[in-house]
């Protein structure tokens, strides 16, 4: 018989004080002070850093990410995840892992519809995610406030303030969390209602963002009242019949992946219409099709999407035995996964295949999805939306970690807030740089994609 004092995955069972006191004591192995440390680096190769990021990617699309990163220091933050797990990846940490999003700034948060309609606010992009130090999701963050906060035209004493109110809500976060029963952590939404006024209008674009509502923009209606997609190149394009073919032929592996209950739901609806999409900016020029599905009718569309996945740009930085993926380990559903773990509620459609070499996740095409925009991030709202972020981030990890001793480690003082936010600050005045940088380099035609597919 199983000890009782361990979980039933063979672990130590211990009480919330003594995992707290553990936690703790990683102080004096990372004080809190130093996770503000760091110093710019030298940028020298920063254009073939970039470049070599999107290795293997389709080299006529790169363009179109070139152009959204040179839009803004935002954009180019938004495109350069693996230039920050570079610089942060080789930084000390405390040793506390936990599922990281692996790219939580803060277009990265937003809303979206549960299974049953009604919405909710969390993390819901995983491109990146990985099981690695809780300090990652916290220093992307923080950094993003500051430079998200700097575009949307706020004083830095603001972008400053919202930085330590994430810092302080993430902590006050974790020590709730700490003692909630855990049924209750397992269930718990952040829902409008406890969102307040300053999320108000990313649920108003949720809720606007319906299946009818990407009828009308992303198709043209038929003959039969059943849509097609509309051809837009580069943006969107429909499949000739070969590759439409393949991208078929990947759906039956996804649909194997899929428990009984989704398989007798996804087996409701056949495929009518497919498409090639670019989307994003750090994911431009990976292989993203569009699946347009009817199920009882014209009235019932459903759009899946089929997304390329690489690998984490964090897996050159993981260290433990735990946390370093297996050769062969499938992206897709290591996305697929981490989503899971770290969201309360996921898609219903969530899941993952193998077509032509790639591995590709799949889900549902932006149903009821919105995100916090650079538009909202003024006056009052910058820092209402940082302390919403602050507790959406320790949820993630107080379900994927262990929340007492996050809560050990991060204190009840202001010490983590002033060291994060001089982090964020650093931080925001290199991307700064090397976005000014980067334009200098894509005006004088440097930006040599790298080879890879046509």
């Amino acid at each position: 018989m199983r000890s009782a004092h361990t979980n039933l995955a063979g672990a130590p069972w211990a009480s919330v004080r003594e995992r707290y006191a553990k936690g703790k004591a990683l102080r004096s192995r990372l004080p809190r002070e130093e996770q503000g440390a760091w110093k710019p680096v030298d940028r020298g190769e920063l254009v073939d850093r970039i470049v070599a990021s999107v290795a293997g990617r389709r080299r006529a699309l790169l363009p179109i990410r070139w152009k959204r990163m040179a839009a803004s220091p935002f954009g180019f933050f938004r495109g350069a995840a693996a230039i920050m797990a570079a610089d942060v990846g080789a930084l000390r940490t405390a040793g506390l892992e936990v599922q990281v999003c692996g790219d939580a700034h803060l277009l990265n948060l937003g809303a979206y519809a549960a299974p049953d309609g009604h919405l909710v606010f969390d993390l819901n992009d995983f491109d990146e995610t990985c099981r690695g130090p809780f300090e990652w999701d916290l220093k992307r963050l923080a950094a993003s406030l500051v430079v998200g906060g700097r575009d949307a035209g706020n004083r830095e004493s603001a972008c400053v303030d919202a930085v330590r109110s994430m810092v302080r809500s993430y902590r006050e976060a974790l020590a709730r969390f700490s003692r909630t029963q855990v049924l209750e952590l397992a269930r718990l939404e952040i829902t409008p209602r406890r969102t307040g006024r300053s999320a108000s209008p990313v649920f108003a674009r949720a809720a606007r963002d319906t299946p009818q509502k990407l009828i009308q923009k992303a198709t043209l209606p038929a003959r039969d009242g059943f849509a097609r997609f509309r051809s837009r190149p580069p943006l969107l394009r429909r499949l000739k019949a070969a590759e439409a073919r393949r991208v078929l032929a990947a759906l039956g592996p996804y649909r194997a992946a899929l428990g009984p209950a989704r398989q007798q739901v996804i087996d409701r609806y056949a495929p009518r219409d497919l498409a090639f999409k670019v989307v994003g900016t750090g994911s431009v020029g990976v292989d993203d099709y569009l699946v347009l599905l009817y199920g009882n009718g014209p009235e019932d569309p459903l759009f899946l999407q089929v997304k390329e996945e690489d690998a984490s740009c964090w897996t050159p930085y993981l260290r433990s035995a735990r946390t370093v993926p297996a050769a062969g380990a499938h992206e897709g559903r290591r996305v697929a996964e981490g989503q899971l773990r770290a969201q309360t509620v996921s898609d219903p459609f969530l899941g993952w295949t193998r077509g032509g070499g790639k591995d590709f996740l799949v889900r549902q095409w932006s149903d009821h999805k919105a995100s916090i925009g650079v538009d909202l991030l003024t006056g009052p709202a910058l820092g209402d939306l940082a302390v919403l972020c602050g507790e959406v981030l320790a949820k993630a990890h107080a379900r994927t970690g262990d929340a007492a001793m996050l809560a050990g480690y991060c204190g009840k003082s202001g010490r983590l807030d002033d060291a994060i936010s001089a982090f964020a600050v650093a931080y925001a005045d290199r991307t700064e740089a090397d976005h000014e940088a980067f334009r200098r380099a894509a005006r004088s035609g440097d930006l040599t994609p790298a080879p890879g597919r046509a």
